[in-house]
């Protein structure tokens, strides 16, 4: 029995293509409605629903690919924070997190849906340890408000900045910069601290 060269086991093109396309109308139709049917993902995705079954074996299996790719995204950005200040840290987090509106907006919509709440809070889990690190630090060096629990406040900061990003348009730079001060009110900071930071800091709202 011959062995596969590596050209015969990498997936065609379209393949390829196809499975991306599938998984980007998947994110963008649950984003709206948790339990967008198959059909309606394949006709988003310009394609059958038998041809979205020789991607995905089942509705469960593309559901798990999509908290997966978009729980990648976010750990990937969690990762990269490690500016000292806690503040700035959590303005660069809302920031960054602020270019993956689309993932944002399914993670909240999927955890309507009981059947994947446990598994979406499994994959997010890197992210909220992340949280949850600055705002200790901050708590301890007294940047950030103390009179929450850390767990607590950690867990408003995640939920306003869902919030704030699931509900305004992804493209204004404006409704980015209320994303960032949303959360910095919510950690503790005045409108005018929160002023002063992006002053010291213009990149925070600038990132790539």
């Amino acid at each position: 029995m011959s062995t596969p060269t590596p050209a015969e086991r990498r997936p065609r093109r379209d393949a390829r293509e196809n499975r991306a396309d599938i998984l980007a109308s998947a994110t963008e139709l649950i984003a709206r409605d948790p339990h967008a049917s198959v059909d309606a993902i394949a006709r988003s995705a310009g394609l059958s629903r038998r041809a979205l079954y020789g991607h995905f074996d089942d509705r469960d299996a593309l559901v798990r690919e999509v908290i997966a790719v978009g729980a990648q995204r976010f750990n990937d950005i969690a990762l990269r924070i490690d500016d000292p200040d806690p503040r700035v840290a959590l303005a660069r987090l809302a920031s960054l997190l602020w270019r993956e509106a689309a993932h944002v907006q399914v993670a909240a919509s999927i955890a309507l849906d009981e059947v994947h709440v446990q598994e979406t809070a499994d994959a997010l889990a890197p992210v909220r340890r992340r949280v949850a690190a600055i705002v200790a630090t901050g708590q301890a060096d007294g940047s950030l408000r103390t009179d929450v629990v850390a767990p607590t406040l950690a867990r408003l900061i995640e939920e306003t900045a869902r919030a704030v990003i699931t509900r305004m348009d992804a493209t204004s730079t404006e409704a980015r910069s209320l994303a960032v001060r949303a959360v910095l009110s919510i950690a503790g900071l005045s409108w005018t601290e929160s002023a002063a930071l992006f002053a010291t800091h213009p990149s925070l709202l600038e990132e790539a």
